[in-house]
């Protein structure tokens, strides 16, 4: 059987390619080690598959179609908004684990959107390439499974509906047929205002808020907070945390460990780093 073994919650910024040497370079610096840092961690733990929960940008499904939440089961690649240092490529997946999550999520009343062949854009290119590409480059075949959650645009899904979505994960990892190690990655947030007339604001006091959450595993409180409150605080960018609730949920409520953070207005986000644990 299959086992979630830990996960990262961790930024999907498109600037820090488009304009890497905005900020200062101690925060630069920092925030780009953090990247290292996850990779480093990750490898320790032998992943087989990694799972990475994003948010469409409106970008892969637009106005025709936006599914509530969406997993990748044949071929993927990617990014579809390519960028300098961020090229297009294929992203190996792991199509066995990534169907049967689909499969048992569809026999227990998870209505997975499941895309055969899937261009993903950068809330999963950028976690696949820092975070995960360093395995494969080191030799270990590793497969990426990309979610999507509407966490994006709206209609947002629930966040209380992205936690069961991420429990469901975690039970149909559990119920694989092979000796499969897989982490989690959340990606997205923090507090950012994307295309709005505040884009470049960063509340860090709502970022604090919500890394607190992290740290101690507390998804009732993350599923408590009201869209409102998030739109008004962390902006529509900070819709994302709910990648960050399901992939805490993948894991059991996980406790999570702060790796780092900063507010970086040149970079229009408050970039957090968690890596969380299993109980």
């Amino acid at each position: 059987m299959g086992q979630i073994v830990g996960g990262f919650l961790v930024p999907h910024d498109p600037v820090m390619f488009v304009a890497p040497e905005a900020p200062n370079p101690s925060i630069r610096e920092r925030m780009w080690g953090a990247f290292e840092q996850c990779a480093e961690r990750l490898a320790a733990l032998e992943p087989t598959s990694v799972i990475i929960i994003g948010a469409d940008h409106y970008m892969l499904f637009g106005t025709t179609c936006l599914p509530s939440y969406l997993i990748g089961t044949g071929d993927v690649d990617g990014p579809l908004d390519a960028m300098p240092g961020l090229k297009r490529g294929v992203i190996p997946n792991h199509e066995a684990l990534a169907t049967h999550i689909a499969s048992d999520g569809h026999a227990r009343g998870f209505d997975w959107a499941v895309a055969r062949a899937l261009t993903v854009d950068h809330a999963i290119a950028i976690p696949n390439q820092l975070i995960v590409e360093p395995l494969r480059k080191a030799g270990h075949q590793v497969g990426t499974i990309p979610v999507y959650l509407a966490a994006g645009v709206d209609p947002y899904i629930r966040i209380g509906r992205a936690i069961e979505v991420g429990q469901q994960i975690r039970e149909a990892v559990e119920s694989f047929h092979a000796n499969e190690r897989v982490a989690i990655i959340g990606s997205g947030g923090i507090s950012h205002w994307v295309g709005m007339a505040e884009m470049g604001r960063v509340n860090e006091s709502f970022d604090q808020e919500i890394l607190g959450y992290a740290s101690r595993g507390d998804l009732a409180a993350l599923a408590a907070l009201s869209d409102d409150y998030i739109l008004a605080n962390g902006g529509n960018g900070g819709m994302e945390i709910r990648n960050w609730a399901c992939a805490m949920s993948a894991l059991g409520a996980a406790r999570g460990e702060i790796l780092a953070y900063a507010a970086v207005p040149e970079w229009v986000t408050g970039l957090g780093f968690v890596q969380l644990h299993r109980h």
